[in-house]
């Protein structure tokens, strides 16, 4: 019914038809093993504390394994550093803490400087991990991180990608520098091609004209073909440095895999030519973890000083990469999605109930693309 004549006051938000207090969600009061994972009906609902902020009603979510690292406490120094950088919330703020990065569902509401988007839309994005996560009824996220979702693609399909497509984004495109106009013919291998960013790098190269070589296990062989893998090289079968070796020497390696992988692959990479090796294994968490902040900051810088100037004498670029949250990015994702180059690739979908099993699906490793939450089929 129409209101007798006056507006309601303007608030700083887009009022929802009734004012929620709580919502279901997955969430730890403690970092350590599966068991800390807890199933709840009173988490606290997310307010729009900033103009550019929009709340989504999450349709699903996915796992990644950064996940299961923030499940144990890892990189909580930094994160928290990131939540609180004035220290003006006493200790321990960081709980319940909501896991869950990538989000696909539906606009609720808007603050007040969102153009972009209104109550409605269907979005997706990957949420940074000093927020509170997607493994929950409601998530808030800045305009942005937030993308409008590929119409190609259900909701469970579109969660499967946010997170590990800017990762794999952020490592080829922005710090790698290749782009649909310099990557055509160019050699390109991906080292741990069957996981998360794995699947989504070899199908992002490819669409980019270049050749791909895929190292991963026997079992993912016939996944790599289809996603377009030119080579695919079984890291069980025999010594794989030798393997690769037998090959022409790369443009580009992105490893996903780390450890005693770069002591070797370096020497893959065509010398005096741009070549590049970027790798997403990166000790700073971990350095900030150990060391505290600001003695792990001055180590990762001079790690990573002394491993790029020592690799740019032998003639190739040593690169880190890691996520960035990027609405624009996912719009191009997006564009590459609907044209079909693309596609999700998903191993299991779990229903919302199922969280702790999903997280022990993701534990055991052996991953065939992406571990995928339904959040809003009633369980």
């Amino acid at each position: 019914a129409a209101r007798a004549g006056r507006q309601p006051p303007v608030r700083g938000l887009r009022a929802s038809p009734r004012a929620r207090t709580a919502m279901p969600s997955w969430v730890i009061d403690r970092y350590g093993r599966n068991d800390v994972l807890r199933f709840t009906r009173d988490m606290v609902f997310p307010i729009i504390h900033f103009p550019n902020e929009v709340i989504i009603k999450v349709h699903a979510a996915s796992l990644n394994p950064i996940d299961l690292s923030m499940r144990s406490g890892y990189g909580a120094t930094a994160l928290n550093m990131k939540r609180d950088p004035l220290k003006l919330k006493s200790a321990d703020t960081e709980f319940p803490l909501t896991l869950g990065r990538d989000v696909s569902g539906v606009v609720m509401e808007c603050g007040l400087s969102v153009s972009y988007f209104k109550p409605g839309d269907e979005v997706w994005a990957a949420i940074p991990p000093w927020k509170q996560g997607t493994l929950s009824e409601f998530v808030v996220a800045s305009g942005n991180e937030v993308s409008f979702k590929p119409k190609c693609l259900s909701h469970t399909e579109a969660a499967s990608l946010p997170y590990v497509g800017l990762t794999a984004w952020s490592a080829v495109n922005q710090v790698g520098g290749l782009n649909r106009s310099n990557c055509s013919g160019k050699r390109v291998l991906i080292l741990g091609a069957s996981g998360g960013v794995g699947t989504f790098a070899v199908q992002l190269v490819k669409a980019w004209g270049a050749h791909v070589t895929a190292v991963c296990s026997h079992d993912a062989s016939t996944l790599m073909k289809k996603l377009g893998a030119d080579d695919v090289i079984d890291y069980k079968s025999g010594n794989l440095e030798e393997q690769l070796k037998t090959l022409p020497l790369f443009d580009f390696i992105l490893d996903n895999v780390g450890g005693s992988t770069e002591k070797w692959a370096l020497d893959l990479l065509k010398k005096w030519s741009g070549a590049t090796y970027v790798t997403l294994v990166t000790p700073f968490l971990i350095n900030m973890d150990k060391l505290g902040v600001a003695d792990g900051m001055l180590q990762t810088g001079v790690t990573v000083g002394s491993k790029t100037v020592k690799h740019l004498f032998r003639g190739v670029h040593y690169r880190w990469a890691f996520f960035v949250p990027s609405g624009p990015s996912l719009d191009e994702i997006a564009e590459l999605v609907d044209s079909g180059k693309i596609q999700p690739v998903i191993d299991q979908v779990f229903s919302f109930s199922e969280v702790p099993k999903a997280f022990l699906k993701l534990e055991g490793g052996h991953a065939r693309g992406k571990t995928v939450i339904d959040v809003i089929s009633k369980k």
